[in-house]
C-alpha cells in the first residue's frame, strides 16, 4: 500500500552537506522507490518568524507559505520532521514554523463543554528524525530527551497525529564513512516502508 509522505526538513541551515539534509534525501528517495508520494517542505527556505502574541497566532493572518504547508500537511497521511538539536531543543526556526502551521481551527477545534480541544490532524502518522553530536543514548539517559517528548506529547499528538515514532542520531559528527552510509541505508530502509 502506497501513501503520502510529508518531509518536514527542520534544518535552519540550507547547505546541502549538512547530514541531517542527507537522511532526508535517503528517506524521500527510499520512498520514492517503493512507489510512495513524497513532499517536502524545506523550513530554511520559508524565513518565518516566531509569532508575537496570541492575537497573531488565533486570527493573523498566516501568509500563503504557511497556507500553502497546511495543505500539504492535510494532503499527507504521514509526516516525517527532521531537526539537529540545538541547546537541547529544536532549532528556533523549526519552532516558528510550528507555531505559524499549527493554528487554532486547522491543526485543533476549539474547547467543548469544558473538555480539551479536539487534535484535527487525525489519521495521521509521523516520525521525528533527531540528530546530535553527542550519543543519542546520554541525550536519552542523562537528558531525559525532555524535548522531544514535548514536541511528540504537547504538539504531535495533541493535535491528534498518532503513532508517533522517533530515531535519534547521535555521534554525526564522526569521520566515520560507515557510520554515515549504514545511517542512510536505515533511513532508505524506512522511506521504502513509509515509517
Amino acid at each position: 500500500m502506497t501513501r503520502r509522505i510529508l518531509i518536514i526538513q527542520g534544518h535552519p541551515d540550507p547547505d546541502p552537506a549538512r547530514f541531517d539534509r542527507a537522511l532526508a534525501g535517503a528517506y524521500r528517495e527510499g520512498a520514492r522507490a517503493a512507489g510512495h508520494t513524497v513532499e517536502v517542505i524545506d523550513v530554511a527556505a520559508l524565513g518565518l518568524a516566531p509569532l508575537a502574541s496570541r492575537a497573531d497566532w488565533e486570527s493573523g493572518d498566516p501568509g500563503e507559505a504557511v497556507r500553502r504547508a497546511q495543505r500539504m500537511i492535510e494532503a499527507a497521511e504521514h509526516l516525517v520532521l527532521f531537526y539537529p538539536l540545538w541547546l537541547g531543543t529544536m532549532p528556533a526556526a523549526l519552532k516558528a514554523f510550528l507555531e505559524q502551521v499549527l493554528r487554532p481551527d486547522f491543526a485543533f477545534g476549539p474547547e467543548e463543554n469544558g473538555a480539551r480541544p479536539g487534535g484535527r490532524l487525525r489519521g495521521r502518522s509521523a516520525r521525528v528524525v533527531v540528530t546530535m553530536g553527542m550519543p543519542a543514548f546520554f541525550y536519552r539517559w542523562f537528558f531525559g530527551a525532555h524535548s522531544l517528548k514535548s514536541l511528540e506529547r504537547n504538539i504531535l499528538r495533541f493535535c491528534g497525529i498518532r503513532p508517533v515514532r522517533e530515531t535519534l542520531v547521535g555521534g554525526v559528527e564522526s569521520d566515520r564513512p560507515r557510520f554515515h552510509r549504514r545511517w542512510l541505508e536505515r533511513m532508505e530502509a524506512m522511506g521504502r516502508k513509509a515509517r
